[in-house]
């Protein structure tokens, strides 16, 4: 395409698809939106928490076996005690008679099983939990590809290519970094209230003692939510300004290198790469400090339980074991707090990830489809009709003004005019790429918006000067997955339109795989590959969008006569720059500045001595012959 994409009215608007989002940290609406694309494995979800409360409850038990069995029962042989057993005393007693063994192996093969139940539970729940989290997203991601597949072109025109890559990529990974380690707090959080409930029957005192550092580690929490909520935008942010500027680089090197850009985009690149570094030392130093406190918390707890479960202890109102079994519970009562305010890092990201990405799926911007399409016959004629088109990207810079002209079915239309005159935004609205309002267009006398725009583009063979290459074999480039395009049907195509020489000297032929935007072909064989692709699919409207501007002398000769072939039977509009191709359509259409200018045969235009003599002389006076003749 060449016409000039200006900037809209409603700019503003698609601004605010980058707009900067907050990320509340319990942003209730937005997690059951994520909970949507969980449904489907809720079975795995389920069972996944009740692995991790066995394993859960088997660790609390873990801890009483140590304590009160091991440590009072064993060593100190006390068992008439104020902290609960859970049992385990008389099942130990009940296993040395059973198997006849001392008590310290029958309190070790209860410790033995347990650990096993907390291996294997815990391991079960993590794969269920991961692989439920992993599928949901993966889901999300495929919508979200699905969605940002039918935004129309309007909407490319004015977001960044690298602020979507963000994300299906990067966006979705930060709510898959949620999401596991919410589900981390839950295994944290079940022995959490195990053991708070096992320290209050034991010893209230002590127990509302250690929770006082709970609001204590809240507080801090709270000012550490508050310091870092902003850092995080940031950090995201600059995230997505790398890619965009790593997308926009590596997909125009050539220009880059030949420009001798790449120290001035460097600099461009590593001021943005320092941005985001500042942003991220900043994070990690709020997250070291906020570590540090709360580590400093729990050496205060330590310290408070031994000098309180001392004095217990003389006065016989605690066992040893019981001040071990608080020390013990003291971690399980801090680490699920802990982790918490760690998790709030991961959660301040997946809000305003999630935020980017319902935002992206929320985004209803589209091409207007009719509610009942009317369908086209089998075969078309191809008489294609604008009349009194008028449109504008902007409101302030209108693009065509009132056109009118319409071509028969079979009719070769070329269409020239200065870079910017409208050519490629009169195809880009047969193919319904955007919507007008003022105007109509027919395509054998059927209003295109009575069409659906799939049936009406699957009639429609583009030609463009830069072909794109899709990951894949020769062939799949051809047939693009239809199935109703055979090989033979492809091999076919390829040698009409004398592609098959080279594709034959390739050495998987059609099977020969193509790296990247295809730069394993010249660019004469990447646009001959181009026209076997069309007619492969046999439309019956064809546009050439500057199809021949960039193939060499001699690849053109080759091409001719497979175009010759290829418009045969067909609509054929073309928008070039050389004469020598305008000179083989049936009519030659002048736009200029919007406005049809003049219209009629090669030699109706020549004689008139009009604008298109005028270019026409222009031409045959380049010595080259190979520039365009229609000046900006």
């Amino acid at each position: 395409m060449t016409d000039q994409m200006p900037l809209t009215e409603d700019d503003h608007d698609h601004a605010m698809f980058d707009a900067e989002l907050s990320g509340a940290v319990l942003n209730l609406h937005l997690l059951g939106r994520v909970v949507r694309w969980l449904k489907p494995y809720r079975s795995g979800l389920v069972v996944s928490a009740i692995l991790i409360l066995v394993a859960s409850c088997s660790a609390v038990i873990m801890e009483v076996v140590i304590s009160r069995v091991l440590v009072d029962y064993i060593i100190v042989g006390e068992t008439d005690s104020p902290m609960p057993d859970l049992g385990m005393i008389e099942l130990t007693q009940w296993l040395e008679a059973q198997l006849g063994v001392e008590a310290i192996y029958a309190a070790g093969l209860i410790f033995l099983v347990l650990m096993l139940v907390v291996a294997v539970t815990g391991h079960l729940h993590r794969l269920l939990l991961v692989g439920a989290i992993v599928n949901a997203l993966r889901d999300l991601r495929q919508d979200l590809f699905a969605h940002m597949e039918t935004r129309p072109s309007s909407f490319y025109d004015k977001v960044p290519v690298g602020r979507i890559m963000t994300r299906v990529t990067n966006d979705v990974e930060a709510l898959y970094e949620m999401l596991r380690g919410m589900g981390s707090l839950i295994g944290e959080f079940v022995p959490f209230f195990v053991a708070l409930t096992i320290m209050l029957s034991t010893s209230v005192e002590l127990t509302l003692i250690l929770l006082l550092l709970v609001p204590v580690v809240g507080l801090a929490t709270y000012f550490f939510r508050g310091a870092t909520r902003e850092v995080f935008r940031l950090v995201r942010n600059s995230v997505s300004s790398l890619n965009q500027n790593l997308q926009e680089n590596l997909s125009g090197m050539q220009v880059v290198q030949l420009s001798q850009r790449e120290q001035r985009n460097f600099e461009e690149y590593t001021d943005i790469n320092k941005s985001n570094r500042r942003y991220e030392y900043r994070s990690i130093n709020l997250a070291t400090v906020y570590g540090a406190f709360t580590d400093s918390l729990s050496a205060i707890g330590l310290g408070i339980i031994i000098w309180y479960g001392a004095g217990e202890v003389i006065q016989q109102e605690m066992s040893l074991g019981g001040v071990i079994l608080f020390t013990r519970f003291m971690n399980m009562l801090f680490t699920p707090v802990v982790l918490l305010g760690e998790q709030l890092n991961v959660l301040f990201r997946a809000m305003a990830s999630g935020e980017r990405i319902f935002q992206a799926l929320d985004w209803d911007e589209q091409i207007h489809e009719p509610a009942n399409p009317k369908q086209l016959p089998d075969r078309l004629q191809g008489k294609v009709e604008f009349r009194h088109v008028n449109f504008a990207y902007s409101p302030e810079t209108p693009i065509l003004k009132d056109v009118s002209v319409t071509i028969a079915g079979g009719e070769k239309l070329a269409i020239v005019g200065a870079t910017g005159s409208g050519k490629s935004t009169m195809i880009r609205l047969l193919g319904r790429f955007y919507d007008f309002d003022r105007g109509m267009i027919f395509l054998d006398d059927v209003d295109l918006n009575d069409l659906h725009s799939h049936d009406l583009r699957s009639r429609i063979g583009v030609v463009l000067q830069d072909f794109h290459i899709f990951s894949g074999t020769i062939l799949d480039n051809i047939a693009l997955g239809n199935p109703g395009i055979s090989r033979e049907r492809s091999i076919e195509a390829a040698k009409t339109v004398n592609a098959h020489g080279f594709i034959s000297r390739l050495p998987l032929g059609y099977d020969t795989p193509l790296v990247e935007r295809g730069s394993n072909l010249s660019q004469g064989q990447r646009q001959l590959l181009a026209f076997a692709r069309v007619l492969a699919a046999d439309p019956e409207i064809l546009v050439l969008d500057e199809a021949t501007a960039s193939i060499d002398t001699e690849t053109e000769l080759l091409i001719q006569d497979g175009l010759r072939k290829l418009m045969t039977g067909r609509t054929s509009i073309l928008i070039a720059h050389r004469l020598q191709t305008v000179q083989e359509a049936d009519r030659v259409m002048v736009l200029h500045h919007g406005v049809v200018a003049e219209i009629g045969t090669h030699e109706e235009l020549l004689a008139s001595k009009g604008l298109y003599y005028t270019l026409h002389e222009l031409q045959f006076q380049d010595v080259s012959g190979e520039e365009s003749p229609f000046p900006d």
